[in-house]
């Protein structure tokens, strides 16, 4: 087709309405059940803190984590589609996010329930059901709406991320109080500490790695002010140390 023939006919214009939304979210099967889950996630999540219809709060919990747990599921096949049972497999497997929080689902799923546990993964389904709303949207044709939201979530994205990982941190010491209460199990503190230690050596989120930097610079700040009981300085610092030496190697970073 020549120059002249291509400005006479222009691109036809893609179709927009909820009909074109419904085709696309056929044509991205795996995408449109990753928004799903996530939006079972947030929904369930609300049910749980808000019990409504005579639900119970504890089924909502658990139905919350149930569809974190088969939206971790669906990213992993998107990741990785192929299992290999080999140690090279496991050890690629374990460095996915996905799989952390496939592994942290299921966790929080068979343990004494603790509400704090549901933050991150509502965030986190938030955060990325965001993402195929707004092309959703546009696909409807509401090209301001998706604007919105877009902007929204990206002025938001970095402060979710940092509550996000503030709350993987800040669970260790709870899985660790349920555990002297009673209501936990030997379990729950130990596997929790492996999910920790696999989000603080995440390739693709630092945010975890971040926030134990942050509380190191507080705590080094803390004990070093003039006049510090020497008591209190020492228990600072032997935290430190200790949180440094359970901390994984980052060799592999490189």
């Amino acid at each position: 087709m020549s120059e002249g023939e291509t400005s006479r006919n222009p691109p036809t214009p893609q179709p927009q309405g909820a009909q074109a939304a419904i085709n696309h979210m056929l044509e991205s099967k795996i995408d449109s059940l990753l928004w799903l889950t996530r939006m079972g996630t947030v929904i369930f999540t609300i049910f749980s803190m808000v019990p409504l219809f005579g639900i119970n709060p504890y089924t909502s919990y658990q139905r919350a984590l149930m569809s974190s747990a088969a939206t971790s599921a669906l990213r992993l096949h998107q990741r990785m589609p192929r299992i290999q049972f080999t140690r090279e497999f496991g050890a690629m497997l374990l460095m996915e996010d996905s799989c952390h929080y496939l592994l942290y689902s299921i966790l929080f799923i068979i343990s004494y329930p603790i509400t704090l546990s549901l933050l991150p993964v509502f965030l986190f389904a938030i955060l990325h059901s965001v993402h195929y709303s707004v092309v959703i949207l546009n696909k409807m044709g509401q090209i301001n709406s998706a604007r919105s939201l877009a902007s929204a979530a990206e002025n938001h994205q970095r402060n979710i991320l940092k509550l996000v990982a503030f709350t993987e941190v800040f669970l260790m010491p709870i899985t660790v109080l349920w555990l002297f209460s009673g209501k936990g199990s030997l379990l729950t503190p130990f596997a929790y500490y492996r999910f920790l230690t696999l989000r603080y050596a995440s390739r693709r989120n630092p945010y975890t790695r971040n926030v134990f930097h942050e509380m190191k610079i507080f705590l080094e700040a803390f004990a070093n002010t003039p006049g510090r009981n020497i008591t209190l300085k020492n228990l600072c610092y032997k935290i430190i140390n200790y949180t440094s030496y359970m901390a994984p190697p980052m060799a592999a970073q490189q």
